[in-house]
């Protein structure tokens, strides 16, 4: 972890938030290259769910909404509460359910007896902070998608079975956040609620898990790193009749990056309790009149990032080529979807000016097409090992059989192999490799 977060800073990835004030809490701010490869990941699931999927459709709900929300989806009650214990000795907080014994694991003292703490974010809405103003920054981003089930149904004229997806921000005042990106007060998820007749339910439970593996599969996590894990009858959520957690193999241990739920009729049936509008739905060809079985797919994109950073890290002892150094070198093999950097263009010399001229005719050429970098800063080798240390796919050299003949040596990076590239044909073959 040490390793993944030292070049994640180094590298422009992910700085510790606020961090010339000493850093603020477990916040953390993504750099040139980490907004780039999370817009990355967020783009792939967009186009998993609106593109590639049938029948789902977009939505972006806002961030603050009626308190009335949270009173009816149940985060304002005990059930969205953690246990929290406090030491007598050194006054350290902790969640109950992650302590292993009964004592301050910093200076082994008494802990007080556990109370509630709610995750919900306050805030207050006008000029005067009263309790008429409370509002909430919401906790997830499913509960807009609820409430506007009839905006979507009647504006799009979708019929069941049909989804709702949305990548947005939620918070929670986490007691004990930590391992890096892992667990923060604030982050970003990519839900996907599907809507279907109670009686398919359980079969689209299957299908969206098979679905979300698979997903996470073909961007290039390692099979033997991610699982499922199925949700003990006991431990499932007051609202939920099925659920499972695909776990990713941190280096702190399998935790959880998404979520599959069976939520049932809870949400539509309690938001139309407590807002007095009809959420059920008319099947107009049975005539028949329910409440849709809702199967929620919820996937963290800070959590999905860093675990696509883990399972790309790579150490080469001895480095990659005969240019290398001696020592170690890293490389975070990504799959091209998700590289923040797609290309990264060089001049053989900085110091020969129609080398440097012709590259930066080469970048200004791909630039509009890719998301590149223009390099002229040390030899070759490094210039290749800094571009390696980000994913970057393909490096691309000008050098005097550029000027002489129109070709551009076009280096892969996964595998380091070197072929000669007309700069006529140059995009053509970019994009090939791009969509193979």
């Amino acid at each position: 972890m040490q390793k993944i977060i030292s070049l994640a800073k180094r590298r422009g990835f992910i700085f510790p938030s606020s961090e010339i004030y000493g850093g603020f809490g477990s916040c953390y701010d993504y750099g040139p290259l980490g907004v780039e490869m999370k817009n990355n990941i967020k783009v792939a699931w967009r186009k998993e769910m609106l593109q590639l999927q049938n029948d789902i459709v977009g939505l972006d709900a806002a961030i603050l909404m009626s308190p009335k929300i949270w009173e009816a989806s149940g985060h304002l009650t005990a059930g969205f509460a953690d246990e929290l214990v406090e030491c007598k000795k050194c006054h350290h907080r902790f969640r109950k359910d992650f302590l292993e014994k009964e004592v301050c694991p910093d200076c082994k003292g008494e802990l007080t007896s556990p109370r509630k703490f709610n995750l919900m974010m306050k805030t207050h809405i006008g000029p005067v902070e009263e309790d008429s103003s409370i509002s909430y920054l919401r906790a997830e981003t499913c509960q807009g998608i609820y409430v506007n089930f009839l905006n979507v149904l009647d504006s799009s004229r979708k019929k069941i079975p049909f989804g709702i997806a949305q990548v947005g921000k939620s918070f929670r005042n986490e007691i004990t956040p930590g391992n890096f990106t892992y667990r923060t007060r604030e982050f970003e998820q990519m839900e996907m609620q599907w809507f279907c007749n109670p009686k398919d339910a359980d079969k689209f439970f299957d299908y969206w898990k098979e679905q979300r593996m698979n997903w996470y599969l073909k961007l290039g996590i390692n099979k033997d790193n991610i699982r499922f894990s199925e949700t003990k009858k006991e431990d499932l959520a007051h609202y939920a009749k099925k659920a499972a957690d695909i776990e990713y193999k941190f280096p702190f241990g399998w935790k959880e990056i998404e979520g599959v739920h069976h939520r049932g009729d809870w949400d539509l049936s309690n938001h139309s309790k407590y807002s007095g509008q009809d959420l059920s739905y008319l099947d107009e060809e049975t005539k028949e009149k329910y409440f849709p079985y809702i199967i929620e797919t919820s996937a963290g994109a800070d959590r999905t990032m860093l675990a696509f950073l883990i399972d790309a890290f790579r150490e080469v002892e001895g480095g990659r080529s005969e240019e290398s150094s001696k020592e170690s070198e890293t490389m975070l093999a990504l799959d091209k979807a998700l590289s923040p950097i797609k290309v990264a263009v060089f001049p053989l010399m900085k110091n020969k000016p129609e080398l440097v001229a012709k590259a930066k005719e080469v970048y200004s050429l791909l630039k509009s097409h890719f998301m590149c970098q223009y390099d002229e800063t040390g030899s070759i080798g490094r210039r290749y090992r800094r571009q390696d240390e980000i994913g970057t796919v393909f490096c691309i050299t000008i050098d005097f059989d550029t000027l002489e003949k129109g070709e551009v040596t076009l280096r892969d990076r996964d595998t380091m192999q070197q072929e000669k590239v007309n700069i006529k044909d140059l995009l053509s073959t970019l994009r090939g490799k791009f969509e193979n």
